[in-house]
């Protein structure tokens, strides 16, 4: 009995979409970048991208629980000397909520070639209405 190691080749991609309102951001980021690694397949292989296409909508609807709202900060730096720049996640969710849960799926796929390959496959809007319609996604809903 030989062990089955998917390819490139033989992976199947399924379209998904995922209603975002009142999830908690970090357990829609884990499990969404749990689909896009593929980790959801019986045919799961840890060096293929064998995930599939996740639609993220009402990003807007997403909450953080506790009191990391007011004390979550979101770092970036510039590139020039002393451009360190700090968002707090009230500011963020409210102005740009889509960057917010892109950053926060983004951040638990594998940092190499083979992550940024899997981020490609996310698309996030901040509304209801997506463009990828003709691909016939499915709802993809967690427990």
């Amino acid at each position: 009995m030989n062990t089955y190691m998917a390819n490139a080749q033989t992976v199947e991609r399924k379209w998904y979409v995922v209603d975002a309102t009142g999830m908690p951001l970090g357990r829609l980021a884990s499990r969404v970048a749990s689909v896009l690694r593929g980790k959801h397949k019986p045919t799961y292989t840890p060096n293929v991208d064998t995930g599939d296409h996740v639609i993220i909508i009402n990003t807007d609807k997403v909450v953080l629980t506790g009191k990391k709202a007011e004390q979550k900060l979101y770092t970036y730096h510039t590139g020039y000397i002393g451009g360190l720049k700090q968002i707090a996640y009230t500011k963020m969710l409210a102005e740009k909520s889509d960057l917010a849960v892109y950053e926060a799926v983004k951040g638990m796929l594998p940092k190499n070639s083979l992550g940024r390959a899997m981020i490609k496959k996310l698309r996030v809007y901040k509304g209801a209405e997506h463009n990828q319609a003709a691909q016939k996604p499915e709802v993809l809903k967690f427990d």
